[in-house]
């Protein structure tokens, strides 16, 4: 029987429709050969919608994302609206809103992509971050005293319980027993100093390693340690999970090291319900509409969707398009570098993964 999916496609701001509608024109051939059918809804919210309307998520938008599989994402960011409106309205919203508690980006270098990293390539640079995405400072509990004076104090707080802890730390577990590489499970925080929340993270990290999966072997370290270890022995790393504000830096420090934002990828998942998944990178307003930036990491973000939904041969097609592309066809990751455009990229990508 036909699989069917309805994936909400949600295309934002700037570049994002670009890189978006290549995702999905990949999307498309690969379920062509697969045997799967996919329907794509298109939703406006994003910058424009906003300074036209004044409103960022409409009322119903969350109930009639939920009716969809998933949700594929461009990016959230216009330069004529206020920093922090858009995030907080529509991106922080729907991941709260979805409780979509992982957010999950995998690092990894792929053949015939440059890294700032000195001799280290592809067999060095592949692993995963577990970020919990539903506590810590994010949800913003705090406030702001005296505000312009001379004594004014602002606070916000870092804050988890045990069952958000719990549940992403069970998750990381599965996806290091599902991955099946090193088996190796590493908890990234900050229990010299954070003794309060990072010690209520320690604590439920080796319980649930040792009793639920004794075949997981479970590390340690500090967040500063890890982004030393990021950049000078990535290869030591299988899965490693966090809260909230260390995941936000690593990974970004660590798209870095597997070529930078144009190929980087991301999904906030809820493992129960509606998940999403976007390219890390920016609108980069400023490339809209030239047919330069580079639609990888959105190509990417659709293969990582693929395969939460299990889809794992159409996800792999996808990967194999996105390798074949970068070691027969581009010169650079960069807008305007790469020797093809945006649609070119697209097409090749197609083309490879069907083939």
């Amino acid at each position: 029987m036909k699989k069917s999916y309805n994936i909400a496609v949600i295309p934002g701001d700037g570049t994002g429709p670009e890189v978006v509608a290549e995702g999905v024109k990949v999307l498309k051939a690969v379920a062509g050969v697969e045997n799967i059918s996919l329907h794509f809804t298109n939703y406006d919210f994003g910058g424009e919608r906003y300074l036209k309307t004044g409103e960022t998520l409409p009322e119903g938008a969350i109930d009639e994302l939920k009716k969809h599989d998933a949700i594929f994402l461009g990016a959230i960011g216009h330069p004529d609206v206020k920093p922090g409106i858009l995030e907080k309205g529509i991106l922080l919203a729907l991941r709260f809103e979805l409780d979509q508690y992982i957010n999950l980006r995998p690092i990894k270098l792929y053949p015939n992509v440059e890294t700032p990293l000195k001799d280290k390539g592809p067999e060095h640079i592949d692993y995963i971050v577990v970020r919990e995405n539903s506590g810590d400072v994010y949800t913003g509990i705090g406030g702001v005293t005296m505000k312009g004076t001379p004594h004014e104090e602002a606070m916000q707080i870092m804050i988890y319980n045990r069952f958000q802890v719990e549940r992403c730390l069970r998750y990381a577990f599965e996806y290091a027993r599902k991955r099946n590489k090193r088996k190796t499970l590493a908890l990234v925080g900050k229990t010299n100093v954070l003794t309060y929340v990072y010690d209520l993270w320690e604590r439920a990290f080796h319980e649930i390693g040792q009793k639920e999966y004794p075949d997981i072997k479970r590390d340690y370290y500090h967040v500063d340690a890890t982004c030393m270890w990021m950049v000078k022995n990535p290869e030591w790393f299988d899965v490693l999970v966090t809260g909230n504000m260390f995941g936000d830096i690593i990974t970004d420090l660590g798209a870095m090291t597997q070529g930078g934002m144009g190929i980087a990828a991301g999904g906030n998942i809820n493992p129960e319900g509606v998940s999403m998944f976007e390219p890390i990178g920016g609108s980069a307003p400023k490339y809209t509409g030239k047919n330069v930036i580079n639609p990888l990491a959105a190509i990417c973000a659709a293969q990582m969707m693929m395969e939460h939904l299990g889809e794992e041969k159409t996800a792999a097609r996808i990967e194999k398009g996105v390798i074949d592309v970068l070691q027969r066809d581009m010169k650079s990751l960069a807008a305007g570098k790469m020797g093809l455009t945006t649609t070119q990229v697209g097409d090749k990508v197609a083309e490879y993964a069907v083939s």
